[in-house]
């Protein structure tokens, strides 16, 4: 009864006419940003993120994570039209969705990137629904010290996981923390790494780091692209409802995918991109004509697209339940829940148990949208994408210096914007990566203070983190991640060990 009476609340919450503007809003942008090659969820977000301080908290998330799910919607149309992923996670689709437009079923291939996209993301809802709450029981036994620790594991999961060099990323995590330290201290109240500047001693935002991390950084790198808009799919789009024979053949690895999706999503850095390649590796294991793939399977489509979608509901089960992102969108999403006052973990649901329900229902109602939205506008797709980018960027550039502007009608901000872009585009240009960084911003504070509160329950002793069961299986997973990749690099030197040249 008190889920059905949950449920009930969500619905509630949605309905009201200003936050079904807000879903439609965040899933039409998310769309748009999925289509236009170059811009992703993670800039699109940080982008958006000032407007979101002029709209309560329940409508404010229920527009970004629009976005969010939004954007793995409309990467396929560019996948498929274009043969450029509008977004990472769209990549894989490229692969047979171009080759099925070359071969005149550009439609069908759309169309059961659509429905597998539905499909996908209203069962990853589902797992979200039932899963999330008894997690969130279980969280609440945790105390300062499995905080801590939980949080340790949390940035060392997403080093773990990046694409590039682990050290790289654990050295971006602890500059994160670094910077989360610069304002006045909470404890003492005295200022820290201010250089002297009264802007400095209320810390370093959120919005202007991410802003330039994520936003203007792919403005400077994309200037150095050229896209060209000749490549769009000339030929009529007809036919968007898939034959009896493409769901015969899509309705196995859609399921998959929906499976596949909700429960990489779920593990921190899983995430879509990972989820699509996982279920597009699959589907050819398991197809009885693997040597066809690559050539126009509508298989190869039906399965990554499912897949994607379905892992953006799992990447909210960690944040919503420890408080823990487990990708860039939802670090970001977690500093925007933080910002409007909500401290997302387990207490969240009981505390704030419109916020929660609201996002989650707004999801279902926002995978109709997207549905009904998504064949009718492809043509308006196809139209935005023939923009030059040469007009198009400068526009992100300008939405970038009003939103930094607007947050506290500082020019100051502008320049902390400016900074993080170009530390951002350096960063990307010699492999460095964002996410790390702003987690150990987001939770560097967090972090801090639950470490305090466990030494001041221990008299300083850090045994507290080896002698409460659930802190000691955080930290010993963690001092496992961090030794593992270690091992091969060990045994390669272990011979040498001893050994004369020449012998």
């Amino acid at each position: 009864m008190d889920f059905l009476n949950s449920l009930v609340l969500g619905f509630q919450v949605c309905i009201q006419p200003s936050n079904l503007f807000l879903a439609f809003m965040g899933c039409v942008i998310g769309t748009l940003v999925g289509v236009l090659p170059g811009i992703g969820p993670v800039a699109a977000i940080s982008l958006l993120l000032p407007a979101s301080y002029h709209i309560n908290p329940v409508g404010a998330l229920i527009m970004l994570a629009g976005i969010y799910y939004g954007a793995m919607y409309g990467g396929s149309t560019t996948s498929i039209l274009v043969n450029i992923p509008g977004e990472a996670a769209s990549v894989v689709t490229c692969l047979d969705g171009y080759e099925m437009a070359k071969k005149g079923r550009a439609g069908p291939a759309l169309g059961i990137a659509a429905f597998g996209s539905f499909i996908g993301g209203t069962g990853s809802l589902i797992g979200l629904m039932f899963l999330a709450p008894p997690l969130a029981e279980m969280a609440l036994k945790f105390g300062p010290p499995e905080y801590t620790t939980l949080m340790i594991l949390g940035l060392t999961i997403l080093t773990f996981l990046v694409k590039g060099s682990m050290l790289k990323g654990l050295m971006m995590a602890v500059f994160g923390i670094f910077i989360s330290t610069i304002g006045i201290d909470l404890v003492s109240g005295v200022g820290r790494f201010s250089l002297g500047r009264i802007e400095l001693l209320d810390g370093i935002g959120l919005v202007p780091v991410v802003m330039g991390l994520f936003g203007l950084s792919e403005v400077f790198l994309n200037i150095e692209k050229t896209i060209s808009s000749t490549e769009i799919l000339k030929s009529e789009i007809k036919g968007y409802l898939p034959n009896k024979e493409d769901w015969r053949k899509s309705y196995k690895p859609i399921l998959r995918g929906t499976f596949l999706g909700f429960f990489l999503g779920v593990l921190p850095g899983g995430g879509s991109v990972l989820a699509s390649f996982a279920s597009y590796a699959i589907e050819k294991r398991v197809s009885k004509h693997p040597e066809k793939f690559g050539t126009g399977m509508i298989e190869g489509v039906a399965g990554p697209e499912t897949a994607n979608n379905a892992a953006t509901g799992g990447n909210f089960i960690p944040l919503l339940t420890l408080g823990i992102p487990c990708n860039a969108v939802m670090a970001i999403l977690l500093g925007a829940m933080m910002i409007h006052g909500l401290q997302p973990g387990p207490t969240l649901i009981h505390e704030h148990p419109d916020v929660f329900w609201g996002v989650i229902v707004s999801m279902y109602i926002g995978n109709g949208m997207l549905l009904i939205l998504n064949l009718p506008l492809i043509p308006m797709w196809v139209q935005v994408l023939k923009v030059p980018y040469g007009l198009f960027f400068p526009l992100v550039l300008l939405f970038c210096l009003i939103g930094a502007y607007s947050l506290a009608s500082s020019t100051f901000d502008i320049l902390i914007m400016n900074v993080f872009g170009i530390i951002g585009y350096l960063m990307k240009k010699t492999g460095y990566e964002g996410p790390p960084l702003v987690l150990g911003l987001v939770l560097g504070n967090i972090l801090e203070n639950t470490l305090r509160q466990s030494l001041i329950l221990s008299d300083g002793s850090f045994l507290i983190f080896f002698n409460r069961p659930i802190a000691a299986t955080f930290i010993w997973v963690t001092i496992a991640l961090l030794v593992f990749p270690i091992l091969p690099w060990f045994k390669k030197r272990r011979p040498a060990i001893g050994v004369e040249p020449g012998d």
